[in-house]
């Protein structure tokens, strides 16, 4: 791929990618939630200790447990796939570095899924229910710490992308 081809492509995942809320009645293939996970693991992580950890969850029972933990109830209803993010405590070296780590696994997954043709939402809220979930997934409540769950599907979101503040906005100074 050439300089330019390569610069554009990636540029148009980042600002095209947005959260998709909606999926429809279509399950993804496998192949390409691996797909998902592969790039998950290729992101950066301080002194390469990956402390990351996946469910990978298809069961619509599962997923019926999990939506009773959070207001986004209907996009875990709805997702035909989700991913739960873990960190792997005997892996981590840094708490904040190691969730930067899980954030840009994370972020990586999001494009590949946007660059596969899948939507995808990164759910933070169920957070505040953690040991539930680790409950309801059979973990071991000490071992792993959640990170998020990302749900995954194809669109059947027809809202409006969310708009940004001008750079302007976040750039402090330049010095």
């Amino acid at each position: 791929m050439k300089e330019e081809a390569f610069q554009e492509a990636v540029f148009k995942a980042i600002f095209g990618r947005r959260s998709i809320r909606r999926y429809l009645d279509k399950i993804p293939e496998k192949e390409k939630i691996y797909k998902i996970l592969e790039a998950g693991i290729w992101a950066p992580s301080g002194h390469n200790n990956q402390p990351w950890r996946f469910v990978v969850i298809w069961s619509k029972e599962i997923k019926e447990k999990l939506a009773e933990l959070t207001t986004s109830a209907y996009i875990i209803k709805q997702a035909p796939v989700l991913i739960a993010v873990f960190l792997d405590k005997r892996d981590m070296y840094h708490q904040i570095k190691d969730h930067q780590s899980a954030g840009a696994c994370i972020e990586n997954m999001l494009l590949s899924a946007y660059a596969l043709g899948l939507g995808s939402c990164w759910l933070g809220e169920i957070l505040k229910n953690e040991d539930k979930v680790k409950e309801i997934l059979d973990l071991e409540k000490d071992r792993y710490e959640l990170c998020a769950v990302v749900a995954l599907g194809y669109s059947d979101d027809k809202s409006k992308r969310a708009g940004r503040y001008p750079l302007e906005h976040f750039l402090l100074k330049e010095i």
